[in-house]
């Protein structure tokens, strides 16, 4: 039997934070017909080590920036089940941004953002998990968090 999304998730022992809240007058995803447009998320705190605030190149070096990629994913995973109830009704990761908060000189922005990448592989698969990505570097990001992403999804209905 093939393996979901949902058991994917059990069977790594991963546990979703609760779904975030805006920050500001935005919605954290629209569903759009068969598309889920996910709005810019930062991390949650999945360790004590966890980077919640910080420059990726000034305090935080490339793996911490890839391990607060990859809590910005469980993050994006929560609003995900939030509004479709389940991510077995996730088709594809469609496109992802991936935002650094870095120093001018800092050039391994896609290695930082490949934590999210990595992770949607794992829950999704190789094909369905991978998409078009753009990873880029900030000179800041709100409340100084190393990572945001923003991401869309094709879903069932």
């Amino acid at each position: 039997m093939e393996s979901t999304p949902e058991k994917r998730l059990q069977e790594k022992h991963l546990t979703l934070p609760p779904a975030p809240k805006a920050m500001a007058k935005y919605k954290p995803a629209v569903l759009a017909g068969n598309m889920l447009y996910v709005s810019g998320h930062g991390p949650a705190k999945i360790t004590d080590k966890t980077p919640m605030s910080g420059k990726v190149g000034d305090g935080l070096n490339t793996e911490q920036g890839k391990e607060c990629a990859r809590a910005v994913g469980l993050n994006i995973l929560a609003t995900v089940k939030n509004t479709l109830g389940s991510l077995d009704k996730v088709k594809r990761l469609v496109k992802t941004l991936g935002m650094v908060n870095c120093t001018a000189d800092y050039k391994e922005q896609p290695f930082v953002i490949n934590g999210f990448s990595e992770l949607m592989a794992e829950i999704f698969g190789e094909d369905a998990g991978v998409g078009a990505r753009s990873a880029v570097g900030m000179v800041s990001l709100p409340n100084s968090i190393p990572v945001e992403i923003e991401c869309i999804f094709e879903v069932t209905a």
